[in-house]
């Protein structure tokens, strides 16, 4: 986990209880992607699956999309080799907010 990535999560956790805090982490830790995982589905990619990154990370039709395509013909493959840690930010921050949701709402 990055400092930014923590910063982020301590933000996030400020307004809640020990116990909405605890059910936050438990929810995030089992969605959360490690960057280096996703780099290692890119590079598998571009040795002939295109596409392992996107379902990783929940993109479906693009996952298709690029397995069909061959990665936008390696284009879009290598591109997410070059992009896979911002790939991997977004994802996680959107699975953050989810799981801020679900701990606040199981309270």
């Amino acid at each position: 986990m990055t400092p930014e990535e923590a910063a982020f999560l301590q933000e996030g956790i400020a307004g809640m209880d020990e116990a909405q805090a605890n059910r936050f982490f438990a929810y995030y830790e089992v969605k959360r992607k490690d960057p280096n995982n996703i780099l290692l589905l890119a590079v598998i990619g571009t040795l002939g699956i295109a596409g392992l990154q996107r379902f990783a990370i929940g993109q479906i039709a693009l996952g298709f999309l690029y397995l069909f395509t061959f990665g936008f013909f390696w284009i879009g493959t290598v591109l997410d080799l070059i992009n896979y840690k911002r790939i991997t930010v977004e994802y996680n921050q959107k699975i953050a907010y989810e799981s801020f949701e679900m701990a606040r709402l199981s309270s």
